[in-house]
């Protein structure tokens, strides 16, 4: 792909994704107006799936406690927050694929709060998902929860909470399920795990929240003005750096402006169609370390590296590139792809991606560029001598190839098998920020009455959801307990961007009952109710 072209294809191919199949398949939710029998998390038809699963019969046990942790993010930066055994991200957790985990999760919050513990991007046996009220109660303070299951299929993942906006705060680890037959030949791996901070730096998620949910009435807006939208020139854009120049007050019904501590200004990326983000971020880490005082990962020259990048972030998504180095991307979410080399990958909350590197004889910056923010996190690759770049460094890479999901094919040994859809939901993604009235179909899901209004599947029916983006902002949506096509012969994956006012079509196998959250997995679109249970009927 050449650079004259290089962006019309990226968004064309974001925002298109399956739009030929969009015509070849009759629409409408399928629902019907009849209450709908649901299977149980925790029924029979779940524990029989659940034998299916390939199973080594080899047991890792774990302990996880979540507490008040002060954590030192590098720099002299302390933040008192949640975090899972005194460390963000939490210690990352190894298996290999058909070994049972038995995590021993130990709450220890503060205030009596209840909190859970979802796995992200596995498909697990929904009793173990972690999403009260749905699946579980929620684990309350002073208790213990033991979450047990067969994690068959090998992958990069991640866990978190899934309640509230928890997942803001320090709550996060990653999970790798190693591929007894791994087909990729490397030296090493790096578990590059990235995160928009704010918790007790300028205040904690849920006062974001408490702002955002105002919407954009009485508060101060954006002046007009203009964007050519290219992102060549990082340093000539106003992209948000947390600055209230460009924007004045509107009056609220009590007289007067309301200053916005949190909400973003000008965030504005080409790359998401528009509005980047919500939330002012005062640092962007990796691995739990400011650019300032970065991770170091050390080898030698000539070793070929995977790198397992994580996005554990609340509303940034990172465009990541390592300084004087290509990179070949090989897997997302979890799937392996056709290889693609590429100078940069952008990638959404929710969203992994696996590349390798061969590194080069020096010290390169592995940098992810807050999309749209102006702003960045870094950490450093040293194979021999030389100084550290600045924290603010701009490796040309960032302008270069830039990939995105749209643009990769399943590898073949992964390819859903050529299957007209039995059933087809449109999922309209609404709300806007002038009310934050996200929601789905126009429904702000209400965690207690979950299956109101339920997306309806059958096991072992092929599944079409056609994501019909109706905002002005994109949504990383994901989808627990399966991995969906992208059209029909995209990547598999189980979090997708889709752009402001396009339509993304994906396809799965129900083979996995239950009932499961389809969400946005911006953390603060999700609470406000861009979520939706979809259910198996029993």
């Amino acid at each position: 792909m050449n650079s004259i072209n290089r962006r019309s294809v990226l968004l064309a191919g974001l925002g298109a994704a399956g739009a030929g199949a969009l015509a070849a398949c009759s629409t409408g939710s399928g629902n019907s107006s009849a209450e709908p029998d649901l299977i149980n998390p925790r029924g029979p038809q779940v524990a029989a799936a659940d034998k299916q699963r390939r199973s080594t019969g080899k047991v890792h046990e774990a302990t996880l406690t979540a507490a008040l942790a002060m954590l030192d993010l590098g720099g002299g930066v302390m933040a008192k927050s949640w975090a899972f055994s005194g460390r963000a991200p939490g210690r990352e957790l190894r298996l290999s694929a058909g070994d049972t985990l038995v995590a021993e999760f130990s709450n220890q919050l503060p205030n009596k709060t209840t909190t859970s513990i979802h796995w992200h991007g596995i498909a697990l046996r929904a009793d173990m998902d972690g999403v009260p009220p749905v699946t579980q109660a929620a684990v309350r303070a002073g208790t213990n929860f033991t979450y047990r299951f067969v994690a068959d299929t090998p992958g990069t993942y991640f866990f978190h909470p899934h309640v509230g906006v928890q997942l803001d705060r320090g709550l996060y680890a990653p999970l790798i399920v190693e591929d007894p037959r791994e087909p990729l030949s490397y030296d090493d791996e790096w578990v590059v795990v990235l995160d928009d901070w704010v918790d007790d730096v300028t205040g904690t998620p849920d006062e974001v929240f408490a702002e955002l949910k105002q919407g954009m009435s009485g508060r101060a807006v954006q002046s007009p003005r203009s964007s050519s939208g290219d992102m060549g020139d990082m340093g000539g854009m106003d992209m948000g750096g947390g600055s209230m120049d460009g924007m004045s007050a509107l009056p609220s019904a009590s007289g007067g402006g309301m200053p916005m501590k949190f909400m973003l200004m000008h965030s504005d990326s080409a790359l998401l169609g528009g509005d980047a983000g919500d939330v002012k971020y005062p640092y962007h880490l990796i691995n739990g370390r400011v650019p300032a005082d970065p991770d170091v990962y050390t080898a030698k020259p000539g070793t070929r590296v995977r790198l397992r990048i994580v996005n554990a972030g609340g509303d940034t998504a990172y465009r990541v590139a390592l300084g004087g180095h290509k990179m070949t991307i090989t897997h997302t979410d979890g799937f392996p792809v056709r290889h693609q080399q590429v100078d940069a990958v952008l990638v959404g909350m929710g969203e992994r991606y696996d590349v390798l590197v061969t590194l080069a004889d020096g010290v390169f910056p592995l940098v992810a560029l807050a999309e749209g923010k102006n702003v960045s996190g870094m950490a450093l690759v040293r194979t021999g001598s030389g100084s550290a770049p600045k924290s603010t460094v701009r490796p040309a890479e960032l302008n270069g190839i830039i990939m995105t999901a749209s643009q990769l094919k399943a590898a073949d040994d992964v390819r859903l098998p050529a299957k007209k859809a039995d059933r087809v939901h449109r999922i309209e993604l609404t709300g806007d920020m002038a009310a934050y009235d996200w929601a789905i179909n126009g429904e702000r899901f209400d965690m207690n009455d979950p299956t109101a209004n339920p997306v309806l599947v059958e096991e072992g029916r092929r599944v079409r959801l056609d994501f019909v983006n109706d905002t002005t902002m994109w949504h990383p949506m994901h989808l627990h307990g399966h991995t969906y096509q992208l059209g029909t012969d995209g990547p598999r994956k189980d979090t997708t961007i889709v752009l402001p006012k396009k339509t993304v079509s994906v396809y799965f196998d129900a083979d996995n009952p239950g009932q499961w959250m389809l969400h946005c997995h911006n953390a603060y679109h999700g609470e406000a109710g861009m979520t939706a249970l979809l259910a198996y009927q029993a």
